[in-house]
């Protein structure tokens, strides 16, 4: 396997061959009170990615490390209240290229948190000295940051209303007002030390994050929260992969089919799983290695693999199968344009701004398109598309400055932004076949761009896009010559 593809992590002792109970499933004889992971974000991907990393050291009898989880607003009420009822557990399909489902039973997430506005839960896990990493799965948006890092206070209203609230000494909902909360909780309990661990696609998200935080803190005026931040946390960078939709009514049907219990909770993913993490924890972590985790000095190489030839591309074929009518991630990367125009984009611009690397992109590449068109997953267009405001100036335009930099074209990269002009242009006229979400975007100047004279200036004048490349004449050239390409592909494909 090329160095850097991190070996799927096998499920043989967890997977079940039905018929069988629930009741009988991991009954772990705890001899001393369990090391706790409180997670911030209890969504599907946390659900298919870092609890079956922790469930496989439970499998092989390490049970040290349990899950405790809860979400920072009131959101999926139905499946919060069907993990509580199923005291945390629930089942992960696992689908591999060739359509084989796999079923595991997942069951180490042994504190289901409900939400309160005050966060009580939260803070009680995250004062207890028994917690030693703080996690959290965030969307690129919800760093509130702008293109120098620094924290966005006119764009988002939510981090100006965290910072009012815990001034009057309410808890906090934004990442950074949440994370104060837990965190003055823990410093006033004298809990000790906490590692906080990213757990997403952010480039650099542990610097990133805690800078964020730090900067949180200054604007409200606690410098020994700050000290106490700088001397009693760490942040890794870290890197995490594998594709998990949306879970559809059809997943719990087959769950039930296969294994007989009626999960309320299910989740699904693909086979394929990486997690690449900075072993700089300050208070003690899970022995993940025994189970395929790359614990390194560096995860800069991996992330910037995963961020420009997986992320950027993911987005590429989901705005470019929109715009043609595929509801599915798979459908677009089976069309041989779209599959083209991914392609050429990594082989042309990409990879030679990421070379030399450790990983043979290359190889790399070729996994991704594979992943990317198994139908099994049934991947939406509609999740993958999302967001775009945040994932153009952070997966795309550095491949375009890279390239612009070393005075080499950007013909083949141009096609991502392109593409999603004619996208956003079509979510504009209210032609989107789904509602489009993007945390980042103000809808205001969005519509303001498409309706200008000319949108394609328009476009790549825009700075929370493009940052210091905003107007920049090979920029405008090169998307001018994109959307006409664009244009060419949507005609081409219509009956």
């Amino acid at each position: 396997m090329p160095t850097g593809l991190t070996a799927q992590a096998g499920y043989s002792s967890a997977e079940l061959t039905p018929p069988f109970h629930v009741d009988n499933l991991m009954n772990h004889a705890l001899t001393s009170p369990p090391l706790t992971i409180l997670h911030l974000g209890l969504g599907s991907f946390h659900r298919a990615h870092q609890a079956v990393y922790l469930q496989q050291l439970h499998e092989l009898g390490d049970t040290q490390w349990v899950l405790a989880a809860g979400n920072l607003r009131p959101d999926m009420p139905d499946t919060m209240a069907a993990l509580q009822a199923q005291h945390g557990r629930y089942t992960l399909e696992t689908v591999t290229p060739q359509g084989d489902r796999h079923y595991s039973v997942i069951d180490v997430i042994r504190q289901v948190l409900p939400y309160q506005a005050d966060l009580a839960p939260l803070q009680r896990v995250a004062a207890d000295p028994q917690t030693r990493i703080i996690s959290f799965t965030v969307t690129e948006a919800g760093y509130y940051l702008d293109a120098q890092d620094r924290l966005d206070w006119d764009t988002f209203a939510d981090l100006r209303e965290d910072l009012a609230a815990l001034r009057q000494g309410q808890a906090g909902h934004s990442l950074y007002g949440a994370l104060v909360t837990l965190l003055r909780a823990r410093r006033q309990a004298q809990a000790g030390a906490v590692t906080l661990l990213n757990c997403d696609n952010l480039r650099h998200n542990g610097e990133r994050s805690r800078a964020g935080l730090l900067q949180f803190i200054e604007a409200l005026g606690d410098p020994g929260l700050a000290q106490w931040v700088r001397a009693h946390t760490t942040s890794p960078n870290a890197m995490v992969d594998r594709i998990t939709p949306r879970p559809t009514p059809e997943v719990a049907q087959r769950v039930r089919l296969a294994t007989g219990w009626d999960d309320q909770a299910p989740v699904m993913g693909e086979h394929f799983i990486q997690w690449v993490i900075e072993d700089r924890f300050i208070n003690g972590r899970p022995d993940w290695a025994r189970v395929g985790v790359e614990l390194v000095s560096s995860v800069a190489a991996h992330e910037e693999a995963k961020i420009r030839l997986l992320n950027a591309t993911h987005s590429c074929i989901a705005w470019a199968g929109t715009l043609v009518g595929y509801q599915f991630i798979h459908e677009g990367t089976q069309d041989p344009v779209i599959r083209q125009m991914a392609y050429d984009y990594v082989t042309d611009d990409a990879i030679p701004v990421l070379s030399p690397s450790p990983i043979d992109l290359a190889a790399y590449r070729d996994v991704v398109l594979d992943r990317f068109g198994n139908p099994a997953i049934a991947d939406t267009n509609q999740r993958v598309a999302m967001d775009a405001f945040s994932k153009i100036p952070g997966m795309i335009a550095p491949t375009i400055r890279e390239r612009l930099a070393r005075g080499e074209p950007i013909r083949s990269v141009a096609m991502l932004p392109a593409l999603f002009l004619a996208y956003l242009q079509r979510w504009h006229a209210g032609q989107l076949p789904y509602a489009y979400q993007d945390q980042a975007m103000d809808p205001h100047i969005a519509h303001a761009l498409c309706d200008a004279a000319d949108p394609v200036a328009a476009f790549a004048a825009d700075p929370t896009l493009w940052g210091e490349l905003a107007a920049d004449p090979r920029l405008v050239s090169a998307l001018r010559e994109a959307s006409e390409r664009t244009q060419g592909f949507i005609q081409g494909h219509q009956p």
